[in-house]
């Protein structure tokens, strides 16, 4: 089977990207990382793929004159390296229109909370787990999504559900979402690789 090429947008520690790394070099993608590219200088995602022999990558998004520019330095690192597909894993800034569309329908995201609830522009990391606690929501869980030009808008591929305890607080249901994130994003990672979704309208049917 063909692997297809890999390119991961990180801003943070990584973690993500090092569950999506440990299922490529485990065979249980049939895909390889094949560049990791970071809007910021000291996020240890970077290195993560150096440990890994990945080509690590910064784009200063503050030397760019706008997200276009900035959108069109990916593009020409994921082009460089042949990358067919493109995984969000704690990646904070928004793409251009034009470089989700080059890329449609092959930019992925995990989002710690069930879409379409609690999602959009400034809703991330502990700002969303904070929101689910002040709603007094019974349920949370991670959503792994398709990216469109919308915040967490694009179709939604898989979801795990969490409960949220009655003692919890951002940091204690962030580390149990974020243990399923790590369990569903290589998933659904997996289930494209091996062409198994096809997108019908809002919809992500999975093929068998």
């Amino acid at each position: 089977m063909k692997k297809y090429k890999i390119g991961a947008l990180v801003s943070g520690g990584g973690t993500n990207l090092q569950s999506i790394i440990d299922a490529c070099e485990s065979g249980s993608i049939q895909g390889e990382v094949a560049v990791v590219i970071s809007s910021k200088k000291d996020a240890f995602a970077l290195e993560r793929a150096k440990k890994r022999n990945i080509p690590a990558v910064f784009i200063d998004r503050k030397q760019c004159k706008d997200i276009n520019e900035f959108s069109q330095k990916v593009s020409a690192e994921l082009k460089k390296r042949n990358v067919h597909l493109v995984c969000l894993a704690g990646f904070l800034l928004k793409l251009s229109p034009s470089l989700v569309k080059e890329y449609k329908n092959r930019i992925l995201n995990v989002h710690p909370a069930l879409l379409p609830a609690f999602g959009g522009e400034g809703m991330f990391g502990h700002h969303v787990h904070e929101a689910v606690l002040a709603s007094g929501a019974k349920f949370t869980g991670p959503t792994v999504h398709f990216v469109d030009e919308d915040y967490d808008r694009g179709p939604i591929i898989l979801q795990a559900v969490v409960p949220v305890l009655d003692d919890d607080c951002a940091d204690s249901l962030g580390k149990r979402v974020l243990a399923q994130e790590h369990k569903i994003y290589p998933e659904a990672i997996r289930l494209f690789c091996e062409n198994k979704l096809e997108v019908v309208g809002r919809r992500v049917i999975r093929r068998l």
